[in-house]
């Protein structure tokens, strides 16, 4: 397995140089990188046990993937192969498969880390990749949200890189288990890079800005998995360092909150979607031992919903209330919606159940009300008018039925959801989101201002932020040096 794990470690970055070289193989040879991925996620689960490469002998890098890396590649693969597909018949050029590949290895390789120097050249190499596809269209305006991206992030990187460095000195090693015995400053210096890159309560409000803004199968791989090369380093170390447990908590239920609040007073249909990924990545921090398999429902459902909110004759919400979209392209709108809402027969709902299953008692209740916020975000897409339109773009039928296929068959990962309390539970919840949609929410024409998405304000929290996570690890976890 060492061998294959090397030959998947290494496979996307020298399928990126080769299309460089034969740019007339782009899109073959870029969704041959994802088909690897598959493959490798698929081995993970059928062998279920972790897989640990040393490279360099103990002074090197060292890589570990399990069940968890598993779910979090496999959506990486999914959607990847999503995007590719959309773009088939498009006029991209080499340069976009090159940089959706580094993209997709970057990714692969923070899910894989196991140290911060080795997850830092992850991130930054995935940043840099994901703000040349943010940019892609050279106009002004992506250039501008592309440069914005790109200062946040490495803004919140060199934060993160003292962090690390601290860890180095106190523990002598780079490794995620040394966050322990590491001072309360490093902790708070590692997540506030991590909760901006993941786009985590207030730190990721340059995400709605710059995923709607993007090109629809860059805001689809933004979305579906970009972010969640932040939010996995957070998983794990939550479940290897008890004392982080409760912070990675914490924050997942006001995430959860705070983009479903975002999401109901949104009419942009992008910033919807942008504003909701925010909260989704809540609910994969609230219970980080269900993480993974939360992940890939998000994925699936959220890159499924991106695609084609590109394909709508409009980005206005009240504007597509008088102009129909078509049947077909509603269809598959509902059926991304209600995943996310935790459905029935879809993987968002044993999702959901798996998650519940692993809440500690205080965050229940908050995560029962997030289940409803988010029924009535979706509410906005279900209930939109329907009939004969312009059909959706060459490509976009591909990649629809290779996510909601997945959409469907992921949900042999966790059959126990199925029992009837759940199932009434889900039915009931959504029910209550769609009256409450039709009777307050509807009608609502209230929107939240946009103030703190501002560039110099995002500094501004990021510093913010920083002090809570001061405070918590000093005061709240009682962590000593």
């Amino acid at each position: 397995m060492n061998i294959i794990t090397i030959i998947w470690a290494t496979l996307p970055f020298f399928l990126g140089f080769t299309i460089y070289l034969i740019p007339k193989l782009n899109r073959y040879l870029a969704l041959l990188g994802t088909i690897a991925s598959f493959a490798y996620a698929l081995i993970l689960f059928i062998q279920r046990s972790p897989i640990t490469l040393e490279l360099v002998d103990n002074f090197g890098v060292t890589l570990s993937v399990d069940e968890l890396s598993g779910y979090f590649i496999l959506t990486n693969a999914l959607v990847t192969a999503a995007v590719i597909l959309y773009c088939w018949r498009s006029d991209k050029s080499a340069f976009f498969y090159t940089q959706a590949i580094i993209v997709h290895g970057s990714v692969n390789a923070a899910f894989a880390c196991t140290d911060f120097i080795s997850l830092y050249v992850a991130l930054e190499v995935s940043g840099i990749a994901a703000f040349l596809l943010v940019a892609y269209p050279r106009t002004d305006r992506s250039i501008w949200v592309a440069l914005r991206y790109l200062f946040i992030s490495n803004t919140a990187m060199l934060f993160y890189l003292i962090g690390a460095v601290l860890v180095y000195q106190a523990t002598h090693s780079f490794n995620y288990a040394g966050l322990g015995d590491a001072p309360p400053e490093a902790l708070a210096l590692i997540f506030l890079g991590l909760l901006v890159k993941g786009g985590v309560f207030v730190s990721g409000l340059w995400l709605p800005l710059t995923h709607s803004e993007s090109e629809t199968p860059v805001s689809a791989l933004l979305s579906g998995v970009v972010v969640k090369a932040g939010i996995y380093p957070m998983v794990r170390c939550a479940l290897i360092v008890e004392e982080v447990d409760p912070i990675v908590r914490s924050f997942g239920v006001a995430t959860a909150f705070l983009g479903v609040i975002y999401a109901l007073f949104e009419n942009d249909t992008k910033r919807v979607l942008a504003s909701s990924t925010i909260s989704q990545l809540g609910w994969i921090l609230a219970a980080p031992l269900s993480g993974g398999y939360y992940a890939l429902a998000h994925g699936l459902a959220k890159s499924a919903l991106f695609l084609t909110a590109g394909n709508l004759p409009s980005r206005s919400l009240k504007e597509l209330q008088d102009k129909p979209i078509k049947t077909s392209t509603w269809i598959v709108l509902v059926i991304a919606s209600l995943s996310i809402s935790g459905f029935p027969l879809l993987t968002g709902f044993g999702a959901k159940v798996l998650t519940m299953k692993n809440l500690l008692p205080w965050q229940e209740i908050a995560m029962n009300v997030a289940v409803v916020g988010t029924a009535i975000v979706y509410a906005k897409f279900i209930f939109l008018p329907h009939g004969e339109a312009e059909k959706p773009k060459p490509g976009f039928w591909a990649a629809i039925l290779l996510l909601l296929g997945w959409l469907i068959t992921a949900n042999v990962l966790y059959p126990q959801a199925y029992t009837s309390y759940s199932i009434g539970k889900a039915l009931v919840t959504i029910a209550g989101g769609w009256l409450l949609y039709w009777l307050i929410f509807k009608r609502t024409t209230l929107k939240l201002p946009h103030v703190l998405e501002e560039f110099e304000h995002l500094i501004g929290v990021m510093s913010l932020v920083a002090i809570l996570l001061f405070w918590m690890a000093f005061s709240w976890l009682g962590i000593s040096y």
